[in-house]
Order: structure tokens, then C-alpha cells, then sequence
């Protein structure tokens, strides 16, 4: 019941959202440029849902191999930083250096090393930038919050450095490792969103640029019907990487058992 209750109570919210927002447009007789109502926004999806969702199956590809990259490397890093404190005070500053530098600055520099015959591996790249930092600092953090008595005890046994890592580092970064994903997912998708947004042209064919496309064109409904589609692939992977979360913590973790 309860988890009924937690699916209802958000889609019963935007039902009463959509409906104000539908009367509010026809009320005050806004024009569709400006803002269109929630009918037409459902209608140009309609129009237009064979490219638009082959927009979208470009962009979560991208987000996709974005992710993955971004884990696949900033675990690899991460497991470096916990067992050599000197590879982190080495490496650790370049890691905040890629975290606070605006990726809308480098991101021309990097479609342009890599070249835009390469759209898809650039816009790869800028995404994973992105994403790399919270699963890098989240992992890092849980790999160091390992219980220092079982490390010893480990070692007490003579267990190797390796088997302290896969027995009792890993196991304990884990929730710290998945929360760091869920974190990336969404800005696996933010980044390469903004990687086509620099692109521009038409060589770019994910959803971004349908927006801009839609944008120079008024077709302000088509525009709004992209931007629910990103929203909504938003979510999905929010959703996807919890679903995950929970498969993995719920039989022994603290943070996914039921109260």
C-alpha cells in the first residue's frame, strides 16, 4: 500500500500540474511560441516521434558509454588512491582541477583535438568528464571507511593486500560506489547534452540538437516535447541505478534494509 501510495501521490501531483498548465494557456490566450499547452506538446511528440526517438536513442548511447567510462576509470583510480596515499596527493589535485573546470570551456577544445569526423567518441569523452568526480571521490572515501580491526585482523591471518581489497575494502565501498553512480548517471546525460549543444551543426543528431533546431524554428512544442524526453530518460537511469542500488544492499546493507 505504501508503495502504491509512493507511486500515486507525484503522478496525481503532475496530472493536477498539466491540468492547471493546459487551463492556464487557454485562459489567458498565451501563444503557442511563448508556451504551448500540454496537449500540443503531446501532439508534436506524436508528429514527430519517429526522429525524436531516434534523437534520443543517440544521446543515450553517448550517455551510456559516457557512464561506463566514467566508473570503469574513476573505480580504477579510486582503488590507486586507497592503496598508495602517495598516487592520491599526486593525482588527487588533477581530479578537483577536471571537477571545478567548467566542461562548456574545454568542451571546443576537445571536439576540436579529437575532430568532428569523431562526433560520437568527443562527445564521449566531455560527457565522462563530467561524470568522473563523484564516483572517484564516493568510491575513494568508502575504499578508506573500511573497518581498520577487520584490515588487521586480515592481515593477522596473512591475508594479501589484494585479498583485504577484494574481502573487505570493496564489500565496504560498495554503497558509497552506487551512490556515486546514481550521482553520475544524471550527469552522464547533463554532459552529453552539453557536449551537443557545443557541437551545434547537424552533424550532432541527439536530442540536444533537435532542440536547438526546434528552438530556431519556433516550433516551441517540438522543443518542449525533447526536453520531457530528456526528463524522462533522466529518470529512467535515476530509476535504473537505484533498482540496481537496491538489488545489490537490500539483503545486508544497513542503508536498504526496511525499517
Amino acid at each position: 500500500m505504501k508503495k502504491l501510495a509512493d507511486i500515486a501521490l507525484p503522478l496525481i501531483v503532475l496530472a493536477a500540474l498539466l491540468g492547471f498548465w493546459e487551463w492556464k494557456v487557454a485562459h489567458d490566450a498565451i501563444p503557442a511560441y511563448i508556451l504551448p499547452a500540454p496537449s500540443a506538446i503531446a501532439e508534436a511528440l506524436a508528429d514527430n516521434f519517429s526522429s525524436l526517438m531516434a534523437s534520443l536513442a543517440t544521446t543515450l548511447m553517448v550517455t551510456v558509454l559516457a557512464f561506463l567510462a566514467a566508473t570503469a576509470a574513476a573505480l580504477a583510480l579510486a582503488i590507486l588512491f586507497s592503496e598508495s596515499r602517495m598516487a592520491g596527493r599526486i593525482f588527487n589535485p588533477y581530479a578537483v582541477v577536471l571537477q571545478v573546470t567548467p566542461v562548456v570551456a574545454i568542451a571546443p577544445l576537445i571536439l576540436l583535438w579529437i575532430g568532428y569526423d569523431r562526433m560520437t567518441l568527443a562527445e564521449t569523452l566531455i560527457a565522462a568528464l563530467v561524470a568522473f568526480f563523484p564516483v572517484l571521490s564516493n568510491t575513494t572515501l568508502g575504499l578508506r571507511s573500511a573497518d581498520f580491526n577487520l584490515v588487521d585482523l586480515m592481515r593477522l591471518y596473512g591475508a594479501s593486500r589484494r585479498q583485504i581489497l577484494w574481502r573487505v575494502r570493496l564489500p565496504t565501498a560498495l554503497p558509497y560506489l552506487l551512490s556515486g553512480m546514481k550521482t553520475a548517471g544524471g550527469l552522464s546525460l547533463i554532459g552529453t547534452v552539453v557536449a551537443e549543444f557545443v557541437a551545434g551543426s547537424g552533424a550532432a543528431t541527439g536530442l540536444a540538437w533537435r532542440i536547438i533546431e526546434a528552438g530556431n524554428r519556433l516550433e516551441i512544442a517540438t522543443m518542449f516535447a525533447a526536453l520531457a524526453l530528456l526528463a524522462l530518460a533522466g529518470v529512467a537511469i535515476f530509476a535504473a541505478l537505484s533498482l540496481l542500488e537496491h538489488a545489490l544492499l537490500h539483503r545486508w546493507h544497513e542503508s536498504a534494509l526496511k525499517n
